[in-house]
């Protein structure tokens, strides 16, 4: 099993549900008022007056074999708008209860 931890700009929050559903990712935990900036090219997402936008994140984790489904997906949705960015990282999950 891997984790895999999706952070995205408030305004992708629809769109990044609809992903999961149409993935039959039903499970999922979602962070609300993520604060950050992308490693090259993202601005800040602070939600100040400076820097107004704010991000969200879900982590959710999937069977190995919809991981790379998951993160083409991503990555499409990424690319259709990058001026509000959408990232994923994956690990590995060792044990749970």
């Amino acid at each position: 099993m891997k984790a895999v931890f999706i952070v995205f700009n408030q305004a992708n929050t629809e769109r990044v549900e609809y992903m999961l559903q149409q993935l039959e990712i039903r499970g999922f935990t979602f962070f609300e008022q993520v604060q950050g900036q992308g490693s090259k090219t993202g601005e800040p997402r602070r939600g100040t007056h400076t820097w107004p936008e704010m991000n969200s994140a879900i982590i959710t984790i999937v069977e190995d074999d919809k991981v790379d489904v998951l993160l083409k997906s991503v990555r499409k949705l990424d690319l259709r708008n990058k001026e509000i960015g959408v990232r994923a990282f994956v690990w590995n999950i060792e044990r749970c209860a």
